[in-house]
């Protein structure tokens, strides 16, 4: 069980990046992937996948009601790359499409935090190891 807890925190902490998967996920844990898998949702009740889904949405939601970005920018800083799947899943947890959610849940004459602080608060200003990768130093 210290290993799944282990697992899942690493969800928890990472969240927001794509490259987390079950492979990478499982391996954290010692664990082969498709053990891994019987195992967390033996323990928590839902897939890895579906866990992480969750975490993401939530944080999204989130972003949905506070930040000024667009669905777009809002659907790469949770760790989707993909506005079409991020768009679909979010659905199918909220029952609403992004853009839906963030009509009804963001008030009248609410300020938005500016979607430069937000950006900058979730590492949206990182640079890619590619732009790096031709730097001497």
């Amino acid at each position: 069980m210290r290993q799944l807890r282990l697992a899942k925190d690493l969800m928890d902490r990472d969240w927001a990046d794509p490259a987390l998967d079950l492979g990478a996920v499982a391996e954290r844990a010692g664990y082969s992937r498709y053990h891994f898998l019987r195992a967390f949702k033996e323990a928590y009740g839902e897939t890895p996948r579906q866990y992480l889904t969750h975490r993401r949405i939530e944080r999204a939601e989130d972003l949905l009601r506070t930040a000024d970005l667009s669905v777009t920018e809002i659907c790469h800083l949770v760790g989707f790359s993909s506005v079409g799947t991020f768009s679909a899943r979010f659905k199918a947890w909220t029952g609403l499409t992004p853009s839906e959610y963030r009509a009804k849940h963001v008030g009248r004459g609410a300020a938005l935090i500016p979607g430069c602080y937000a950006m900058l608060w979730a590492g949206g200003f990182r640079r890619s190891e590619q732009s790096n990768s031709g730097e001497a130093g």
